[in-house]
């Protein structure tokens, strides 16, 4: 076969372009410190980086779900240890209340704050966590009671606000209001709380005066008490579940970050090896055409 200098021409610049093309591959892998820049330059990385960036994009809406569940949770548990101490503090002076030996002053000075504890224990019973009422199930819109103890909604303890952590790893991150208050029976409006009724029992036995009457009532404070104690501990099971869960998440992003930079990222000092070789090869087959190409007439005389 006659090989023409149309055809040593044509051939010198397809191979000149190649060389071209792959020199600047390797430039724009420097240029964007990734192995690719669009699907078409390897279809395998392509769609490993898709697969890794979803995961990468769950895992992070998860951590989100995770913290605003453990702030909730936070708050709930801050709340108890509120609650907690009034109803201690409510069983201190109860215990105090029942001697024989307080004058009627002594009882009504002891009756003030016992009533002032209820109304605390009240507002404590209608906390809000970004707007959203803790206690109140589903109905996070609404009080859970008005200023005398009574529940303003139906409510029960299937009323759990759930967030999702993981993938079909669902946890529960509120405490139902009837839970707590009403002793985990269910509850509607004008039901009045458990809770808060042992509170006006007492109340109005030291309002009579009647330190028998007292007495009797710490055993029901003391079930409020255990009561209290029930759902604080599984709450605080709850919060460690998801202290884990966290943790979980946090070691999942590392890893997929990994797996997504080993992916996706070029090896610097490989690409620049490449890029200089390429660039050799480049400047090579530009001399070498520049001597076999004959460019003029006066050229090929020579």
């Amino acid at each position: 076969m006659r090989i023409t200098n149309n055809m040593l021409i044509n051939n010198a610049l397809l191979n000149m372009s190649n060389n071209l093309n792959r020199t600047q591959k390797y430039q724009s892998q420097l240029a964007t410190g990734k192995k690719i820049t669009m699907p078409s330059d390897d279809p395998i990385v392509a769609s490993k980086a898709l697969k890794l960036r979803t995961d990468v994009a769950e895992i992070m809406q998860y951590r989100r779900n995770a913290d605003d569940a453990t702030s909730w949770m936070e708050i709930t548990e801050a709340t108890l240890a509120q609650i907690g101490e009034v109803i201690h503090r409510f069983r201190e002076i109860s215990a105090q209340a029942a001697n024989g030996t307080n004058t009627p002053d002594d009882i009504d000075k002891i009756r003030t704050e016992a009533e002032e504890l209820k109304t605390q224990l009240i507002h404590l019973a209608n906390t809000t966590y970004a707007g959203r009422h803790i206690f109140s199930g589903y109905k996070t819109d609404k009080p859970l009671m008005d200023e005398n103890g009574v529940f303003n909604i139906e409510i029960s303890n299937a009323e759990e606000i759930r967030f999702e952590v993981g993938i079909g790893d669902d946890i529960n991150v509120n405490v139902p209001g009837s839970d707590l208050f009403h002793r985990g029976a269910e509850a509607g409006p004008g039901d009045k709380s458990f809770l808060v009724d042992t509170f006006d029992k007492v109340i109005t036995a030291m309002e009579a005066g009647d330190h028998a009457q007292i007495s009797s009532l710490l055993g029901e404070i003391d079930v409020e008490i255990d009561n209290m104690l029930r759902v604080r501990a599984g709450l605080g099971a709850r919060m460690n579940r998801v202290e884990l869960t966290s943790n979980r998440l946090d070691d999942d992003f590392v890893n997929f970050t990994r797996l997504m930079s080993l992916n996706e990222d070029v090896d610097m000092a490989e690409a620049i090896m490449n890029l200089n070789n390429e660039m050799n090869v480049y400047q090579a087959s530009l001399a070498t055409s520049a001597r076999v190409i004959q460019q003029s007439l006066v050229d090929y005389l020579r």
